[in-house]
């Protein structure tokens, strides 16, 4: 789009008018559109003193070579020429609305005899539109009803007065099992099938008490004129409506021709959840997400999606709720807080925040990584975020076999390969917090003395007790206060800090407890296999020294060949003999054999 232009030294030339405004870079583009009650007062609020609020409208005024604006008689003409302007040049400081789906119709065509068919191109000089709807699943429910409750033709023949005169059409299977009247062969008049075309209308209006008033007044003709099995037809048909309608209402059936919008957002984008509400049913619902361009407040995005959602909706009504004020035209949103109308507006967020979920988590796995590592920096309170954690943990049975993990993670993922396991070498007895000071100690010394980085962030898996004993480790080394160190217990996930006298509570739901907690496990999980191994190789050892002949270098020996004790026991005296020779292997083999048969 080309600017016949003014300078932006010639801001005085605006008028004090309703309008539309648009800012040119020196390029010659249109990068803004924005709309005004006074146009004067709005463009020249971006070159006052107080302009700079976000770095964006910095970068936007400093972008600005050349402006334009038109003159208009509203507000609402204002909104209207600026959402056609956006919709046609997308200007990259305005905002986006990412809504590139073509939603499904259903459609009356203008035809003789008319079919109802669905469709997601809106061409209106086609037909009748009703919709669109929120999914295909949706809107078949619907024609599935409007066709097992009325005979509406589904070929595609041209039924016009001359051809029907002609007789150049046959019946076809919808006729004989009963879904047609026949209109081809004029076995069914058109004013008797528009007649059913005007009932199947009020289905897709949601004018459902229509409906079922039309079939209770037609079962009680039927009834009266002796006529039982016409009776039964309009009874199950009635019953079919109230089966759908049972489904579909989620509030007061009272409650109607109603327009919802509910706002939630986060630091760049905008959701915005759009219901429309017919007799206590969601007719309608659409949830966008919208790209922020210029920190718009929620206000402004709900005025500019509300109104190029309702422009050209048969929907447009009085009554607009919402979770923020604002205006389309003369109608002004209504914020109940409580009565049916405030659980409308609880199950509209639901959906705008389901977006906002699933948005989230559909971000690729490195983004998501940076807003788990951003949180856990700004939990915490680090300097820098944490892309390389230790988290360590012991493990020992009333003293015996001790040991402790270290598993580290990077950038928020565990790397095996950098995890380490340790046996307690110092240390006698059940003694966790001198266990702790020795692994940490051992740890992060032969990280000096190898000259390897050190880690940006030292979790111990205990309360103050452990956090002391790691503390008292890197003060022997000089680098306390290098690193930063932290205690989780695991009662109430409470953060220990060294010398704080108090913990720190991190919300259960926050996203940085959950990759805390995913360290503690891992390392809990690492030195428990690690605990049950040693165990279990010291039984077999004790168990097998203690035969006449077999000592620990015999045992070294078949445990390097064969790796585990399980292979051990399973494997055959040819192997055995292999490895220890003959008569080591027989005295081996026959043991687990007489052990085993008993």
């Amino acid at each position: 789009m080309q600017s016949v232009g003014y300078n932006v030294d010639r801001k005085d030339i605006l008028p004090d008018s309703p309008g539309v405004y648009k800012f040119f870079n020196e390029d010659n583009t249109l990068v803004y559109v924005g709309k005004a009650k006074n146009l004067k007062k709005r463009v020249l609020s971006y070159f006052n003193k107080q302009t700079g609020v976000n770095r964006k409208t910095i970068r936007l005024v400093k972008e600005i070579s050349t402006f334009d604006f038109v003159i208009v008689e509203s507000e609402t003409d204002a909104l209207l020429l600026e959402n056609n302007l956006i919709k046609t040049h997308q200007p990259k400081y305005n905002i986006l609305l990412k809504d590139d789906k073509t939603f499904p119709y259903i459609c009356i065509l203008n035809e003789p005899f008319p079919r109802i068919i669905s469709t997601r191109k809106l061409v209106k000089s086609k037909g009748e539109y009703f919709g669109p709807y929120s999914s295909v699943v949706a809107m078949n429910t619907v024609l599935d009803l409007i066709r097992k409750l009325y005979s509406i033709r589904t070929c595609s023949l041209n039924l016009s007065t001359s051809n029907l005169a002609k007789n150049k059409y046959k019946v076809c299977l919808e006729f004989h099992i009963g879904n047609c009247k026949g209109p081809c062969e004029n076995l069914q008049t058109e004013e008797d099938y528009l007649e059913e075309i005007s009932n199947a209308r009020n289905i897709l209006k949601s004018n459902i008490s229509e409906v079922t008033n039309f079939f209770k007044r037609k079962m009680a003709e039927s009834s009266t004129n002796l006529q039982f099995e016409e009776a039964q037809k309009y009874k199950e048909k009635l019953d079919l409506v109230e089966r759908f309608q049972s489904k579909s209402i989620v509030v007061n059936p009272k409650l109607s021709n109603i327009n919802i919008f509910t706002h939630v957002e986060d630091e760049r984008w905008s959701y915005v959840n759009y219901m429309y509400i017919e007799n206590g049913s969601i007719v309608k619902t659409q949830t966008l997400e919208i790209k922020k361009a210029l920190n718009e407040s929620p206000e402004d995005v709900l005025q500019t999606v509300a109104f190029d959602l309702l422009k050209n909706t048969p929907y447009l009504s009085n009554d607009i709720l919402s979770n923020y004020n604002f205006s389309v035209g003369e109608i002004h949103s209504q914020l109940p807080k409580i009565g049916d109308k405030h659980k409308l507006i609880q199950l509209s967020i639901r959906n705008a925040l389901e977006l906002k979920k699933n948005k989230i988590l559909n971000k690729p796995l490195h983004d998501k990584t940076v807003i788990v590592l951003g949180q856990l920096q700004k939990d915490l309170g680090l300097k820098t975020v944490p892309n390389h954690i230790e988290c360590f943990d012991n493990s020992n049975i009333q003293g015996t076999n001790p040991v402790a993990s270290m598993v580290c993670f990077r950038k928020g993922k565990p790397s095996k390969k950098d995890y380490r396991h340790y046996n307690i070498k110092t240390v006698i007895g059940p003694d966790d917090f001198a266990s702790m000071h020795e692994v940490v100690k051992r740890r992060y010394k032969r990280l000096i003395d190898e000259k390897q980085a050190l880690p940006d962030l030292i979790v111990i898996d205990g309360g103050k007790g452990q956090l002391s004993s790691a503390t008292s480790a890197l003060k022997e080394l000089n680098i306390y206060g290098q690193i930063p160190i932290i205690g989780i217990a695991k009662k109430l996930e409470e953060i220990y800090y060294p010398e704080d006298k108090y913990p720190l509570h991190i919300s259960k739901k926050s996203v940085s407890l959950r990759l805390l907690q995913h360290l503690r496990d891992e390392a809990h999980r690492f030195a428990i296999t690690f605990h049950r191994d040693k165990r279990s190789k010291s039984s077999l050892v004790s168990e097998l020294t203690a035969i006449s002949g077999i000592g620990p270098k015999t045992y070294k020996d078949l445990i390097t060949v064969f790796k585990s004790t399980s292979k051990l026991k399973q494997a055959t005296i040819e192997e055995m003999i292999a490895v220890v020779g003959n008569k080591k292997a027989n005295i081996i083999y026959n043991y687990f054999k007489n052990k085993k048969e008993e």
